[in-house]
């Protein structure tokens, strides 16, 4: 029994302890959360000021929504973190009400025992009517014991009485600070339905500059295609230098045996032919297809893979051959997996970096500097270079991955977070 009451006590001082520093952390992140939203509203003013463009005030728009829906998520975290330790306080103290009531009714009892048996005399009697010194040395005993057990009871009232008195006033404290928060987040559902009515009404001025926004679409398809052109062509330049050392390896390994024909078959191929060693790496890739690390240590996905919709015309649309993710300024790009550089290539203003892991290939793209050199061998989460942040504060990584030349849709095979 007294087992099972430590081990429900042990579970309780866990649970409370993990709620507090994962409030704490919940906090940290709100907090965070919040400077992010006030930056996003000096860019909307500065563009209102200046610019006045109104696809970049969609933009910043959508992304201060995203950022309210997110700090409103973490406060919503915070209220069932905090209705969770409620629930547990509420139940040490019945607890303790319950052992109080217990120790205060046998205390009770106790001391109308010593009342009726108050008196020196009788005490003094119980002694002398011993049989032996044995007996009469046992019965002191017994009335000393008595007397310290009836003092320990006390003490052990006082301290439950104590615990449960301190138990309340966190109980009211926790009380006061989840009416602040369900308060905080009821302000912050009023302020999200208003950013998003004056969504609308940039979306509706936005709505006169159609042509314009299409032209400003195909432009930026133009251009992409061009990079991806470029990407497409690195790849290939990959594909054919594996594919010839893997032809000299083959003639070295078996001079004998090999023909011309199959040297030029493998040297001509469009896919990589993969030595058992290439087998094995690019076996092991797709074994983690879905558990791969982030190309950044914090980020968002901030365009998906394939044809995506305008925010505001939906009937307009933008091709990505890769994952586009935001991430702070300043943050680096890290590999998603062990491999080889294949290739560091300056595209325009920024870089990009290539990496081969069997037929497979990951690509970072728009990278201010690089840390890596074309034939390195790197690992997982290992850094290849600083991402460039745009003229609109924005930190974006291309992420692409491809089987051979085929893209791959990239969040299929990172982890989820």
């Amino acid at each position: 029994m007294q087992k099972a009451v430590f081990t429900l006590f042990l579970v309780l001082v866990t649970s409370l302890s993990w709620s507090q520093q994962t409030q704490e952390q919940l906090e940290q992140k709100k907090a965070k959360l919040q400077a992010e939203i006030r930056e996003k509203e000096m860019m909307l003013q500065d563009v209102r000021k200046k610019e006045k463009s109104v696809v970049k005030l969609l933009t910043i728009q959508k992304e201060k929504i995203g950022l309210k829906e997110k700090l409103i998520t973490t406060t919503e975290k915070q209220t069932k973190l905090l209705s969770n330790d409620i629930y547990l306080n509420q139940r040490e103290i019945n607890k303790l009400k319950k052992e109080l009531k217990v120790l205060k009714e046998d205390y009770a009892d106790m001391i109308v025992k010593s009342y009726k048996s108050r008196s020196t005399q009788s005490r003094a009697m119980f002694l002398l009517s011993s049989e032996n010194f044995l007996q009469a040395y046992k019965r002191l005993q017994y009335m000393k014991q008595y007397s310290s057990y009836r003092k320990m009871q006390g003490e052990e009232i006082k301290d439950k009485a104590t615990k449960l008195d301190d138990h309340n006033k966190k109980l009211s404290g926790q009380k006061t600070e989840k009416e602040k928060l369900l308060a905080e987040q009821e302000k912050q559902k009023q302020d999200l339905v208003k950013e998003k009515q004056e969504q609308e009404k940039i979306a509706n001025s936005l709505n006169k500059s159609k042509k314009q926004i299409a032209a400003e679409i195909k432009k930026k398809e133009q251009e992409t295609k061009k990079i991806d052109a470029q990407i497409q062509k690195m790849i290939r330049e990959a594909i054919a230098e594996a594919n010839r050392k893997a032809a000299a390896a083959k003639a070295k390994a078996n001079p004998k045996t090999t023909t011309a024909a199959e040297i030029k078959a493998i040297e001509s191929s469009t896919k990589i032919v993969l030595t058992p060693e290439g087998k094995i790496i690019s076996d092991n890739f797709k074994a983690n297809k879905g558990s791969l690390p982030w190309p950044v240590e914090k980020g968002d996905i901030y365009m998906g893979f394939g044809k995506q919709p305008h925010p505001v015309y939906k009937n307009l649309e933008e091709n990505n051959s890769g994952l586009k993710i935001i991430t702070e300024s300043g943050a680096s790009a890290r590999c998603v997996f062990k491999g080889e550089v294949t290739q560091v290539q300056k595209i325009g203003n920024k870089f990009a970096v290539m990496v081969r892991h069997g037929e497979y290939f990951s690509v970072y793209q728009n990278l201010s500097t690089v840390s890596v050199s074309e034939g390195d061998m790197v690992s997982a989460k290992q850094t290849l270079g600083k991402i460039k942040t745009d003229s609109d504060g924005k930190t974006i990584l291309k992420f692409m991955i491809t089987q051979n030349t085929t893209p791959n849709n990239p969040s299929l095979w990172i982890s989820r977070r």
